[in-house]
C-alpha cells in the first residue's frame, strides 16, 4: 500500500511541476545508466573523472557557467549552479521559482539578526529548516542544490550596504556561524536522522553525501560596495598580512576545515593588487591548506571585471587563464564561455586545466546524488510541498526573531508594557505597517508574513496608526501632523524608524549613521507631546547614531529588531507586552557620526594614532560609541559564580626553532614572547573547559548570554585591546541558577596574527573576563 501511495503521490506532483512533462535526470535506468559515472559503488572523484573523459572540449566549455548546457547524448539535462538561501530560499538566483506547486518558503531573520542570539544550536537548525525546503522545491523543480550562502565577511564598516547579511564584526562569532549554518545546510536533521535510521551514517571526511551545497563567501576581504568614487567591482582591498590573518580569513577557513562547505566563491575586488578570483595565493590557499572538498565560483561576472573593469590582463583570454590557473572552477555569468575556446587556441589554457575544474564540479554534484537515477526515488525523494513551510519551520523562525530583538535601553524598567491594563496604542512609522520591510535582502516569498501593525493586534483593543514619513527617506515632514494628533490619543505610543533597502543593499552601502531624513525629528516631536514615554523600535542591518534617543528621558526603551523575518511582527509584540523576555546581543559596534569621516575604503582594522585612525571593532577601535559589541539588556538581572578554569596553560613544541621567540625581549615597550602556533605540539590537547554558575536574580524568567573575554599579555604590535573566546546561551528561570560549560581552542581563541600574518599565543598572563568576574590564566612553555 505504501509504494501505491508514493506511486501516485509522486505522480501528482509531477502533474503539477512547470517542467512534469518532461522531467529530465542523469543515469535514468531505461536510457542511460551504463555509463562509469553512474555506478554508485564508485567514488564520487572516480564518478566525476568518468563523466569528464566523456567529454568533448565544447561540451566542457558549456559547463563554466553557472547555467550549464545540457549534454544530449550522455543524458545530463541543464543545471542552474546559482540559487540563494541566506535566511530561507530567496528569489534573488534564477535556480530558484516560486511559480509552481510550492509558492512561498519560510523566511527566517537577516543573519545578522540571528547572530545576535548567540546561539549555535539555532544557527544549526535554520540551516537545516532552509535544506529541507531547498530539496523539496527541488523535487517539483523549482530550486536548485548549490546554495550560494553564507555571507561570512566581517562587518568591518559600519556604513557598508550588506553588513545585514553577515554574522558581525567578530572573527569569531562569524567562524562558529559558519560551521553550524553549513553543517546544517548540508547535512540537515532530516538527513542525520534518516543515515542513523537506516545505519548508513558516513564518515565526516569532507567527501560525504550532501542534502545541500553549502558555498561560503565572498572570498575574501570584501565589505565595500559603493562608496564616493569607490566600487565593488575596482576596489583594491590593501590589507596587511596581520589583518588577513586573524580577522579576514579566520571565518572562511572555518567554514573549510570544519564546516567543511563544498563551495568558495571569490569576490569582485582585488586583494592588494591582484583580483581575488585570479589570485592562487588565495585560492590555492583554501583547497591545499585548508582542504576545500568542492568548487570555487567567482562572485557574478566577477571574471569579466578582472579584464573589464580592474584591467588587470590585456585580453579576455588572459582573464580566462588567470582565474583557472589560479584555481577557480566556474564562472557566474558568461565570460568564460565566450572566451575559454580562443584561450586554448592560443595556447594559454590546456584542456587538462578544464578538467581538473569539471572534476571538482561534478564531484558536488555526485555527492548531491545527480547520477544515483530519479532524485524521486532517492534518500530525499519524499520531500515535497508538504515539507516547506511547515508550523515547525515557521516555530523556528518565530523563536529566532525573538532571540534576536536586543533591547539597548530601559529606564525605569518601562517595559514589558502590562497587556492587561492597555486599551489603547499608538504605532508610528512607514515601517510598522509594510510586512515586507521586515524581511530585508536575500528574501524570498514568506510563509506568512505580519506586520508590525498586526502583530500588535493581539495586545490591544484601539490601535491608531500614522506613518508620520511618507518612506524611510523622509525628505517631508508633512505627515508629522496626523502622527502628533495620534501620538496624544494612545495610553502607550511606540515609533519604529530605522532603514529599507533604499539604504543599504548590495551595490548601496551609507554615507550616513544618523536616521535618515526627517526621521529623527519624527521621533523627538512625538516624544514631546505623548502622555508617558514613548518606545523606539529600530529596523535594519546597519548601526546607528541615536545618541540623541539614548539620552532623551521622553524616550524609555529602544528595541532594535534588525530584519526578523516574517515572523518579526510577532516576536517584538511578544517582546514589548511581556510575554518573551529579550536577550540578544548586538553583534556589531555601533559608532557616532563622526565616524564618516573615517575613509571607508581603509581597510586596517587597527588603530594608527599619528594619522588620526581609531581602527575598527570592538576588538581595535579606540574611539566612542553610541552601544558596543556585546551589549544588550534583560527585563531580569544575572549574576556569575566561576566555578572552575585552569590557573597555569603549559606549551609543548619545537622550542629549539622557537627559542628565539620565546626569551623575553623588550623593545619600544613590548614584550617579544610568544610561540607559533605551527610549533605547538597538540593543539586538541590544550583544550580547556571554563565552568560557571549563572543566577537569575531578577523577576523575570529568560535566556541569557555569556560572553566570555581575553586581555592578552602586549607581546606584539597590533595586540587586540579584547577578544572574545568563548559564549553561550542558556535559559535561567527566575530565581534559579544553571550551569554552562565554554570550551576554549588556545590555537584558535587565544592566539592572534603576528606582522607576517601568522598566528601566535601570546605567552604571560592572559586575563579572562565573565562579566564583572575577572580570571588569569599564565601560559607558559615547558
Amino acid at each position: 500500500m505504501k509504494s501505491i501511495f508514493y506511486f501516485f503521490f509522486f505522480f501528482f506532483l509531477i502533474q503539477l511541476c512547470n517542467s512534469s512533462s518532461d522531467f529530465q535526470f542523469p543515469c535514468n535506468p531505461s536510457l542511460h545508466q551504463s555509463y562509469p559515472f553512474c555506478n554508485k559503488s564508485l567514488s564520487f572523484t572516480a564518478r566525476a573523472q568518468s563523466l569528464v573523459s566523456l567529454l568533448t572540449l565544447d561540451e566542457k566549455i558549456q559547463q563554466l557557467s553557472n547555467n550549464a548546457s545540457s549534454i544530449p547524448r550522455l543524458g545530463i539535462p541543464s543545471y542552474q549552479w546559482w540559487s540563494e538561501g541566506l535566511h530561507g530560499i530567496a528569489t534573488n538566483g534564477p535556480g530558484v521559482s516560486f511559480n509552481g506547486p510550492i509558492t512561498s518558503a519560510t523566511i527566517f531573520p537577516q543573519v545578522i539578526v540571528t547572530a545576535a542570539s548567540f546561539n549555535r544550536t539555532l544557527w544549526f537548525l535554520i540551516g537545516s529548516a532552509i535544506a529541507v525546503e531547498a530539496r523539496a522545491m527541488f523535487n517539483v523543480g523549482q530550486c536548485g542544490l548549490t546554495i550560494w550562502a553564507p555571507n561570512i565577511n566581517i562587518f568591518r564598516d559600519p556604513r557598508w550596504g550588506r553588513g545585514q547579511e553577515t554574522p558581525g564584526e567578530d572573527p569569531m562569532v562569524a567562524s562558529a556561524y559558519s560551521i553550524q549554518f553549513v553543517r546544517g545546510l548540508q547535512s540537515g536533521n532530516w538527513m542525520k536522522e534518516h543515515e542513523i535510521r537506516n545505519g548508513v551514517l558516513e564518515e565526516d571526511n569532507g567527501m560525504g553525501s550532501l542534502m545541500v551545497s553549502a558555498c561560503c563567501k565572498h572570498f575574501t576581504a570584501y565589505d565595500l560596495e559603493k562608496w564616493n568614487n569607490f566600487s565593488r567591482y575596482t576596489f583594491d582591498s590593501v590589507v596587511t598580512e596581520q589583518d588577513l590573518g586573524d580577522t579576514y580569513q579566520p571565518p572562511f577557513r572555518s567554514c573549510i576545515q570544519q564546516g567543511k562547505a563544498s563551495c568558495l566563491m571569490c569576490s569582485y575586488n582585488a586583494v592588494n593588487g591582484v583580483p581575488a578570483c585570479a589570485n592562487p595565493d588565495l585560492l590555492k590557499k583554501a583547497r591545499n591548506d585548508w582542504g576545500l572538498k568542492g568548487y570555487i565560483t567567482s562572485d557574478c561576472d566577477a571574471v569579466a571585471t578582472v579584464y573589464e573593469y580592474q584591467k588587470y590582463t590585456d585580453t579576455p583570454e588572459d582573464a580566462v587563464a588567470d582565474v583557472l590557473k589560479a584555481g577557480l572552477d566556474i564562472n557566474c555569468g558568461t565570460f568564460m564561455l565566450r572566451s575559454t575556446k580562443s584561450a586554448i587556441d592560443q595556447g594559454k589554457v590546456k584542456e587538462e586545466e578544464l578538467d581538473s575544474a569539471l572534476i571538482n564540479l561534478f564531484s558536488v554534484q555526485a555527492r548531491l546524488g545527480f547520477f544515483d537515477g530519479n532524485p524521486r526515488e532517492g534518500m530525499f525523494g519524499e520531500l515535497g510541498a508538504q515539507n516547506v513551510c511547515t508550523a515547525q519551520h515557521k516555530t523556528l523562525a518565530l523563536e529566532a526573531a525573538r532571540q534576536g530583538i536586543v533591547l539597548l535601553k530601559n529606564e525605569n524598567r518601562f517595559l514589558p508594557l502590562d497587556k492587561n491594563a492597555i486599551s489603547s496604542l499608538t504605532v508610528i512609522g512607514s515601517l510598522a505597517n509594510d510586512s515586507s520591510k521586515l524581511l530585508g535582502g536575500y528574501a524570498g516569498v514568506p510563509c506568512s508574513p505580519m506586520s508590525l501593525v498586526e502583530g500588535f493586534q493581539e495586545y490591544a483593543e484601539t490601535i491608531f496608526f500614522a506613518s508620520g514619513c511618507l518612506d524611510v527617506p523622509c525628505a517631508s515632514d508633512s505627515g508629522f501632523d496626523k502622527a502628533i494628533l495620534i501620538a496624544k490619543k494612545a495610553d502607550f505610543v511606540i515609533v519604529v524608524a530605522g532603514l529599507d533597502a533604499s539604504q543599504e543593499t548590495e551595490d548601496l552601502d551609507r554615507v550616513s549613521l544618523l536616521l535618515p531624513g526627517r526621521q529623527m525629528d519624527l521621533v523627538s516631536s512625538v516624544a514631546s507631546v505623548s502622555k508617558k514615554p514613548i518606545i523606539l523600535v529600530l529596523i535594519g542591518g546597519g548601526p546607528l547614531d541615536i545618541s540623541f534617543a539614548k539620552k532623551d528621558s521622553r524616550v524609555a526603551s529602544i528595541l532594535w529588531i534588525g530584519n526578523p523575518g516574517e515572523a518579526g511582527g510577532k516576536a517584538l509584540a511578544e517582546v514589548i507586552f511581556g510575554d518573551y523576555n529579550p536577550g540578544g546581543r548586538l553583534p556589531v559596534t555601533w559608532y557616532p557620526q563622526s565616524f564618516t569621516n573615517v575613509p571607508m575604503n581603509d581597510m586596517h582594522m587597527r588603530p594608527n594614532p599619528s594619522r588620526g585612525y581609531p581602527g575598527r571593532t570592538y576588538r581595535f577601535y579606540t574611539g566612542d560609541r553610541v552601544y558596543g559589541f556585546g551589549e544588550g539588556l534583560s527585563y531580569t538581572s544575572f549574576k556569575y559564580r566561576l566555578l572552575s578554569a585552569p590557573k597555569k596553560l603549559s606549551l609543548l613544541g619545537k622550542i629549539e626553532m622557537s627559542r628565539r621567540r620565546i626569551i623575553p625581549q623588550v623593545g619600544d615597550g613590548v614584550n617579544m614572547s610568544y610561540m607559533e602556533v605551527e610549533e605547538v605540539e597538540s593543539c586538541d590537547l590544550l583544550r580547556f573547559e571554563v565552568k560557571l554558575s549563572v543566577s537569575n536574580v531578577g523577576e523575570f524568567d529568560g535566556s541569557h548570554v555569556v560572553m566570555m573575554f581575553s586581555e592578552f599579555p602586549k607581546v606584539l604590535t597590533g595586540t587586540p585591546q579584547r577578544q572574545l573566546i568563548g559564549f553561550d546561551r542558556l535559559y535561567v528561570k527566575r530565581n534559579q541558577s544553571a550551569e554552562s560549560s565554554i570550551m576554549v581552542d588556545p590555537c584558535n581563541h587565544v592566539s592572534l596574527a603576528d606582522e607576517y600574518g601568522k598566528r601566535v599565543i601570546p605567552l604571560g598572563d592572559h586575563i579572562i573576563s565573565l562579566g564583572d568576574l575577572e580570571h588569569v590564566i599564565s601560559i607558559q612553555v615547558l
